[in-house]
């Protein structure tokens, strides 16, 4: 898995409870998040998808094709999240070309493990 480490100096970072909903599956999306300490699963009709550990990144999804959201994030352990608004994400992948690279290859690393399901 790809680590993001461009989002840990962010300043809107939340600390967030094990168990805690971060966002819910068919929610509209406006922020991504990058897991600094911790870890957050990412769950779908009660099935969890992928846990995110510390260094990896998700909710990129609903920033990059405007949809609600595809699944919900959970916070597994006590962690540490860095919240990236549309805004910021589209500023970064506008000035950094290699994060653009790193985003797409997440995402198609992301629908080849769900493809292969």
């Amino acid at each position: 898995m790809t680590t993001f480490t461009i989002f840990n100096n962010e300043p809107d970072i939340r600390t967030l409870s094990a168990g805690q909903v971060i966002f819910q599956e068919n929610q509209p999306g406006d922020f991504m998040y990058a897991v600094l300490e911790g870890e957050v699963e990412i769950v779908r009709q009660n099935h969890v998808l992928e846990t995110i550990p510390a260094g990896g990144v998700f909710g990129e999804m609903a920033l990059v094709d405007q949809k609600p959201r595809s699944a919900s994030a959970i916070a597994k352990t006590n962690c540490r999240v860095a919240a990236i608004s549309d805004k910021r994400f589209t500023l970064v992948v506008s000035h950094n070309p290699h994060f653009a690279l790193q985003m797409m290859r997440l995402l198609a690393e992301r629908v080849r493990r769900n493809l292969a399901n």
